[in-house]
């Protein structure tokens, strides 16, 4: 069945097999700019809602309880935080298995609110656990391009 073709019941569309090609230019925003640009600079950045007195992590345009618009108050927040959830992965993105596998984690900012998804290192999985305190481990300076992956990953605080 073409996907131009109307469908009657809702029950008759379960998937459809092919290709979408497509172009595309993914933009962070005002809010994420911010965040990842100093990300080059080893800095974790929020935004705060003085209504509130929540800190979002990433940050964002307006606060999620009352919409109060939080543009100009971004501010740092440290490069602490804990261990919200985690889990292990087994293979890479490409499908294929990982000899080694690697420590997912939400790590939610110490005093903020959200959460970014990232992985851990020096630890092993039988060692984490929900609340473990964390640090960021940032790439060298010449190597960061103002990207979530200018973390490293984060390890334990011991």
């Amino acid at each position: 069945m073409a996907l131009i073709e109307r469908f009657q019941k809702v029950t008759d569309v379960t998937y459809w097999e092919g290709q979408i090609p497509m172009s595309y230019i993914y933009t962070v925003g005002r809010a994420g700019e911010k965040f990842f640009r100093e990300m080059i600079n080893g800095k974790i950045f929020g935004a705060k809602c003085n209504q509130c007195n929540l800190i979002y992590v990433p940050p964002r345009i307006y606060c999620e309880k009352c919409f109060e618009r939080l543009e100009e108050n971004y501010l740092e927040v440290g490069t602490k935080g804990k261990v919200h959830t985690f889990t292990q992965c087994y293979e890479t993105y490409d499908g294929v298995r990982k000899e080694v596998p690697s420590i997912v984690a939400v790590i939610r900012i110490d005093g903020t609110e959200g959460g970014f998804v990232h992985w851990l290192g020096e630890v092993e999985f039988k060692d984490v656990y929900f609340g473990m305190p964390v640090e960021a481990v940032f790439k060298d300076k010449k190597e960061r391009e103002g990207s979530i992956l200018d973390i490293k990953y984060f390890r334990p605080i011991k």
